[in-house]
């Protein structure tokens, strides 16, 4: 392999490990030995130094890590002090609801409310901290219960669940009888 190609495969193996790979480790897969391995490394790391670059490598104890520069520190505590932004869509959003006020509940019981897959949906809840799982279901295959955290309280500034606002009952009776009506509709659909 020319040199250009054994920097290439070093440099993707250090980016690649995110931690500290040991000199004979590299050597063995570039196929040389250890001390050209050394001398190819050290080459790198001094033309990363001279470069202005972001990265470097640096040698732990016979072992060669890729790191970010220390003087790049700054910029990264910036970047990492922006919250990401966490977008509530209608989907998910309805979502919520339907678990805020049924917990627990699982995912098939979210499905049979909505009447569609609500995979993503639960999985976008999970992942911004405003469900969690609260348990096991009691039945075949022990379904996961889902209910909302303590950040879903936070985020909606409530102290409790029993602080959710209450339905209008005559509303709900309304979209009970209007989901089973769908829901006899589309087995009378199947069944045909």
């Amino acid at each position: 392999m020319e040199l250009k190609r054994l920097e290439a495969v070093i440099e993707s193996v250090l980016f690649t490990m995110g931690e500290s790979v040991e000199l004979e480790r590299i050597a063995s897969v570039i196929e040389h030995d250890a001390e050209t391995t050394k001398r190819i490394i050290h080459n790198m790391m001094d033309k990363y130094e001279g470069e202005d670059r972001g990265i470097q490598i640096v040698e732990l104890e016979g072992s060669y890590q890729m790191c970010t520069k220390t003087e790049m520190y700054d910029s990264l505590v910036r970047i990492a002090h922006i919250p990401k932004k966490q977008v509530l869509t209608d989907v998910l959003l309805e979502t919520l609801s339907i678990i805020a006020y049924k917990q627990p509940i699982t995912k098939v019981e979210i499905e049979g409310i909505r009447g569609v897959k609500s995979d993503h949906a639960v999985n976008k809840l999970v992942e911004y901290d405003l469900v969690e799982e609260v348990g096991r279901l009691d039945a075949p295959g022990k379904p996961i219960l889902f209910g909302t955290s303590e950040e879903f309280l936070r985020s909606f500034g409530i102290g409790s669940i029993e602080e959710l606002p209450i339905l209008n009952q005559e509303k709900i009776e309304n979209f009970k009888q209007e989901a089973e009506e769908e829901v006899q509709l589309s087995f009378q659909f199947t069944d045909n």
